[in-house]
């Protein structure tokens, strides 16, 4: 028999199907937690979206050899009792970098221009007698681009933001010299970059260290006239403080990607807010990068069912053999 392969995500079908030469490919997703966990038992081998890969789910999948992800963050797998049981976690780095950045760019865009508001303007006042004027928003040349975590999509931010002619400072926990010299930016301290910069905008992976990192005390430090942009991962940020300092004028504004709760409630305070934009976390969603992820799944997976080191372990596993 064929080693089965279960796919928890809904698109794109025919790139998963074409593991059909070496696999039994199934789909979810399942009506419970509990059919989802009986199907696990005969699973070698895993794409992952939203849903956790926790010790529960591996404890009922004992035949797993690969969990693939369908993105870069992989906060929502249990990467410690994955190495334990000898099972490959994958990820798909460069396939959705600069599409990232893309939405980034526009939701900075859009923060400055007042764009959002435009539109809700021309639909419901323009044309009304004695309407007020639109209010004025800001040039993007010579602001200050902050960038948290220099990294794959936080670089490729950098280098769309340079056509823009923003200056780029960033932080990372590592000092990256050789993309301050190759894009022209300037490393700062982590408080430094936030009472300076315009724009700040994150781009780290949620872990402990970074779980909560932009709370009360980090937008208070930034300026009034600030912009936070969040692209990454929604408990990076203190929700709760972020809609305070919105309401209470901390900064200028907002644009959120992500949530600690996704979807987000319909009852978040931040939705009735009209200096926030918010978008469905839709960082990847470009057909073309959906089927990039999808390839690197795929190749990620023929690998290990081949018996061979998948092409993109994610750092924790970089170098480890597994044999099962």
């Amino acid at each position: 028999m064929k080693p089965k392969v279960l796919i928890l995500v809904d698109w794109p079908k025919d790139v998963f199907m074409s593991l059909n030469d070496v696999a039994d490919v199934g789909f979810g997703p399942f009506e419970s937690r509990e059919e989802l966990l009986e199907e696990m038992r005969d699973v070698e081998a895993l794409v992952a979206g939203v849903t956790p890969v926790d010790r529960e789910l591996l404890e009922n999948a004992p035949k797993l050899k690969v969990v693939a992800r369908f993105g870069v963050g992989y906060d929502n797998v249990d990467v410690e009792e994955c190495t334990k049981r000898g099972i490959y976690v994958t990820y798909t780095p460069n396939a959705l970098s600069d599409t990232v950045a893309d939405l980034t760019m526009g939701l900075i865009i859009c923060l400055a221009r007042k764009i959002l508001q435009a539109d809700r303007y021309v639909r419901t006042e323009w044309a009304k007698p004695g309407s007020l004027k639109f209010p004025l928003g800001v040039d993007l040349s010579g602001k200050v681009l902050g960038i948290i975590g220099l990294g794959r999509i936080g670089s490729s931010v950098a280098r769309k933001a340079k056509a823009f002619n923003m200056r780029i400072t960033y932080y990372d926990v590592i000092r990256r010299e050789n993309l301050e010299r190759n894009l022209g930016v300037s490393y700062a301290d982590f408080n430094s970059l936030l009472k300076t910069s315009d724009f700040v905008t994150l781009h780290v992976p949620l872990m402990d260290a970074t779980r909560g990192l932009i709370g009360e005390r980090e937008l208070k430090a930034m300026k009034e006239t600030s912009y936070l942009v969040n692209t990454s991962r929604g408990p990076i940020i203190d929700e709760d403080a972020l809609y305070k300092a919105l309401i209470e004028g901390w900064i200028a504004g907002a644009a959120l990607d992500v949530f600690t709760e996704e979807p987000l409630p319909l009852d978040s305070p931040l939705i009735k807010l009209n200096n926030v934009i918010l978008t469905p976390h839709i960082g990847s969603a470009a057909a073309e990068t959906r089927r990039r992820m999808a390839e690197m799944d795929v190749k990620n997976i023929r690998s290990v069912l081949m018996g061979k080191v998948p092409p993109n372990p994610i750092p924790e596993q970089k170098g480890l053999v597994f044999k099962r």
